[in-house]
Formats: structure tokens, sequence, C-alpha cells
């Protein structure tokens, strides 16, 4: 689509991850660096692109701290390969969470131009509009791959778009983490009864079903978690899987890791950029940023796909114990979930339309993964060995 449409053409972003496979091959493959240095003064605004000559030069807010090395590491990737990739005439120096702005106030520094770009996640901000929950995901929703087949293909990339729009800001997806775990428990939840009262961070969709269910939810930004978790100030808290919640520390503060994490079964993470910003970009700059993202994204979820197993096994022997979820849980979770969607579909066009097409794609595809990845998770991962 054009550009005043406030979302990236499909096509334009496949051709993009066309050029990503060349692009690779200039920028190497480095883990992430070291943030660009602070960039001139006179470019540290963020209203339409400053240029000294060919050179651009952009800021970053993430959500997320510097520690967490997967999805923190997906910004300094898309950092490294747009300098690689318009050598060196396109920089973004990328800030952590509470640098520039605080974790949950991302999109709002980006719709208000205090940076160009942000690192985030769409459920972060339902507050602003329930139906932004879609971008990132929603309770027993899509995996990571039929996540990025509804983006990448099923239009769902224009829809979240159309929803972006209203913030002058457009919206990439920015990597996936892959299903994750139910989270860190500091006393046992067999049943809906012991789930009242309990507190647990835990944002977007995911808390309000949660809620529902007499949970007294709490939505804390990542860099926050532990001390609240240790103090006892929650009884629980949900991340992302082992690798990051290692790194966190969360075994050190509580010992039953619950799974599965029903209410994120892919969450994809987000790159946003502010209409303006986007604007002044050069053609080539913009395709740039598209294949970059796309190297970003892929990056962030063979990452965590490498990292959380060792992590898992660590754990384990240390005396973490697991749990599942119980199937009165799981399945009044699912009802209390979808009666959601209704509802706020019932009340709001907008939300209607992307739930409807998100429910289609979701239905399809669990046939289709229902018949042939069901059959084979079912042998290869039901038995020892």
């Amino acid at each position: 689509m054009p550009d005043q449409a406030g979302s990236v053409d499909r096509r334009d972003f496949l051709r993009s991850s066309l050029l990503g496979g060349a692009a690779l091959g200039l920028a190497g493959c480095q883990g992430p660096q070291p943030s660009q240095p602070a960039a001139d003064a006179a470019t540290q605004g963020s209203g339409p692109a400053v240029q000294t000559g060919k050179t651009i030069q952009w800021r970053l807010a993430s959500s997320f701290p510097r520690s967490l090395d997967t999805i923190f590491g997906a910004a300094q990737v898309l950092s490294q390969r747009v300098e690689a990739m318009s050598g060196g005439r396109f920089k973004i120096r990328v800030y952590p969470a509470g640098e520039l702005v605080p974790a949950l106030q991302v999109l709002d520094a980006v719709q208000q131009g205090t940076v160009h770009v942000g690192q985030s996640a769409g459920y972060y901000y339902i507050g602003k509009n329930p139906a932004l929950a879609f971008d990132t995901c929603v309770p027993f929703g899509m995996t990571a791959r039929q996540k990025a087949a509804w983006l990448l293909e099923g239009g769902g990339l224009d829809l979240v778009n159309q929803l972006y729009a209203d913030f002058g800001v457009r919206c990439l997806p920015a990597g996936n983490t892959g299903v994750q775990m139910g989270g860190w428990f500091k006393r046992e939840v067999p049943t809906l009864d012991s789930l009242k009262g309990l507190r647990m961070r835990i944002p977007g969709m995911g808390g309000q079903v949660m809620a529902e269910l007499g949970v007294s939810v709490q939505n804390i930004a990542g860099g926050d978690i532990f001390p609240a978790l240790e103090t006892g100030a929650i009884d629980a808290t949900e991340w992302v899987g082992p690798y990051d919640d290692e790194k966190l520390g969360f075994q050190k503060a509580a010992t039953l890791y619950y799974s599965p994490g029903w209410w994120e079964p892919g969450p994809n993470l987000s790159f946003y950029v502010g209409d303006n910003a986007w604007a002044s970009l050069p053609a080539e700059y913009k395709e740039i940023f598209v294949t970059a993202s796309h190297q970003a994204g892929v990056a962030m979820q063979s990452r965590y796909d490498q990292k959380n197993p060792g992590a898992f096994q660590r754990l384990l022997a240390a005396g973490v114990q697991t749990r599942s979820f119980s199937d009165e849980i799981m399945t009044r979770a699912r009802d209390v979930a979808f009666q959601l969607y209704a509802d706020h579909a019932a009340q709001d066009a907008g939300y209607k339309k992307i739930y409807d097409a998100w429910e289609k794609s979701r239905r399809a595809q669990a046939a289709w993964w229902g018949q042939a990845e069901l059959a084979y998770h079912r042998f290869a991962y039901g038995r020892p060995g």
C-alpha cells in the first residue's frame, strides 16, 4: 500500500525479506553489539529525520532491559543491519527500558515524537484500544508460525496497522518468543478456587482472563518483576520462558514453574515508527528498515529456540519443580477468553473486523495443525527418549 495508508505493503515486506539474504552477507552473523555512540545534538529530535549529507540518525526506545539479550537484542540487530545495509548512512541508537522513557510508555513516546522508533508489545496498550492485543497475541490464539502466516500472508498486518494509524504510528513485526511458560508461583494452584486472591503479574488479555478467574492482576515492567516477587508484593509472575526467566532470577524467589502459557502461545513483538519519521525516509531506507526488522525477528525466534532448552535443564538441576495447569483451569480460562472477544466484538465494529479475520485464520490453521503437526508432536514428544 502507499505510504499514506499507515501499513507496510505485504509485497514490499516479502521483497525486502528476499533482500535479507544479501544483507546478512554484508552485516555478518554477529551477536548483539553495543549501542551506537550518542548522536549529534542537532539530530536528537524525533520529527523528520535529520540529514547531514546522506546520514540519518534515529533513536529507538525499547520496553525491555539490556540484560534480556534475546528481546532487547532484536532491537540491536535492527540497528546493526540498518547501518550495514546503508553503508553507515542510516544509524539507529537503541535505548533500553527506562533510559529515555518508561518501559510501558514506548508507544506513547513514538506517538508524541519523543523517539523515532519503539520496540514493544501491542498488548501493553490495550487500555488505548483492546484490539491492539491482536498485534501481540491473545489467550488460546496462534503459535509463532501461525501468527507469522496471518500477519505476513493473511492480511493481519494491514488490519493491525489500521489500528495504529489512529495513533500516527506504523507497526512492523519484530520477532516472536514462541510458546511461553505459564510462570512462577509461590504456591500450588491446582483448582479454580486456588486462583482466587492470587496476586500475579500478567499483562494483556491474559491478565483480563485471570482477573475473571479471581486473580488480582498487576502489570509490571520486566526489570521490576523480581523485587516484587522476592518481597511478596506478588505471589506469581509470568514472563517468557527458561532463558529469560533464569536471567531475571525468578527461580530464587519461587520454585513452582507452571506450563503452558496459554495466554501467550506465540507472542509477536513489534517495532513502531512514527508516521512523520517514516515519511521523511528515502525510499531505499524504508526498504532497508523493513528488511532489517525481518532479520531481527528471525534472530529473536532462533535465539530463544536455541537457548531455552539448556536454560530449562539448568533450572531443573537447581531444584525447580514443574507443574501443569489443570484441565479445569484451562477449560474455564478458554471459555472466559472467547467470551471476552465476543463481548468486545459486539461493542466495537473495529474490534469485530480484526477479530473476525483473526478467528477465521485461527480456525483454519487449527484444523490443519491438528492433523499434521499434532500427530507428529504426540509421537515425538509424548514419550521418553
